[in-house]
């Protein structure tokens, strides 16, 4: 496929809006600064909830989940939403138009199944009790993040208690502190009334990444019906550079927060 670079920008004028009398090596330079500059709001956004959910974890009672199945599962769709990602990106660099934008879809589907695969997450951390309870005051009904001792599941096997690193023990429903070794003293009392904030927490960033992973979505859907199209050119492929760049990055950023949530806290 030959094509004159002066008639392949002109062909494009109509698509760059702004950058219709600028080289097209200005657009790209500037689309990839653009990119970066949202990447770093959203690490500062992230860091943020992560900086204020490890203060929070400091001399309280704290639960922590070990992650569920479909959690799991959403690893193995962004392992696969990464690849197809890369060689879709190698593929409209080859001038292959038609299997990057094949690669492009398989991608948005992964990664419609890698969402899919954090909301059912979420809903089993819901059904061990990590999720709210409706509750009636005076001033009618009011939602409350539920309280330690409305976690369910196996002890040790699905989740624990502890109070700066140390592991609660926990025998015939109730808790002691790691320095009672002969379980004389319960101290149930002590963090039954201890909102569970790492569900809280955990609700938050689950949902604030798919909120964004759901932008990184639209951005493929849009630059398949581009490929479809021909208006992306191998020439100028600065879209799926960018799509790439976002998508990756949502995948990094998940395997931080999964690491940060569910290993290392």
């Amino acid at each position: 496929m030959n094509e004159n670079p002066q008639d392949l920008t002109s062909n494009q004028d109509s698509d760059k809006g702004v950058f219709a009398n600028h080289p097209p090596e200005v657009m790209a330079k500037t689309k990839k600064m653009m990119m970066y500059f949202i990447i770093f709001a959203i690490v500062m956004l992230f860091g943020g909830f992560t900086s204020a959910y490890i203060l929070l974890n400091t001399g309280t009672f704290w639960v922590h989940i070990y992650p569920p199945f479909y959690l799991n599962v959403s690893l193995v769709f962004l392992a696969l939403s990464s690849l197809t990602m890369i060689l879709a990106s190698k593929s409209i660099k080859k001038d292959q138009v038609k299997k990057s934008r094949n690669l492009l879809l398989a991608t948005f589907l992964l990664g419609f199944g890698f969402t899919f695969a954090q909301l059912k997450g979420w809903q089993q951390l819901k059904n061990m009790g990590m999720g709210t309870t409706v509750i009636e005051t005076d001033n009618g009904p009011a939602t409350t993040w539920n309280n330690i001792e409305k976690i369910t599941g196996e002890y040790m096997v699905d989740y624990y208690v502890h109070q700066d690193g140390q592991i609660l023990d926990y025998q015939n429903g109730n808790f002691y502190a790691p320095t009672d070794p002969l379980k004389e003293e319960p101290i149930n009392n002590k963090i039954i009334s201890n909102t569970n904030n790492s569900g809280a927490f955990i609700w938050v960033l689950i949902w604030v990444h798919i909120i964004h992973l759901a932008l990184g979505l639209m951005y493929l859907l849009y630059n398949v019906v581009r490929l479809s199209r021909d208006k992306i050119k191998p020439e100028i492929n600065v879209q799926i550079h960018n799509n790439g760049i976002y998508w990756h990055f949502m995948g990094i950023l998940w395997v931080y927060l999964f690491v940060f949530l569910f290993i290392i806290h």
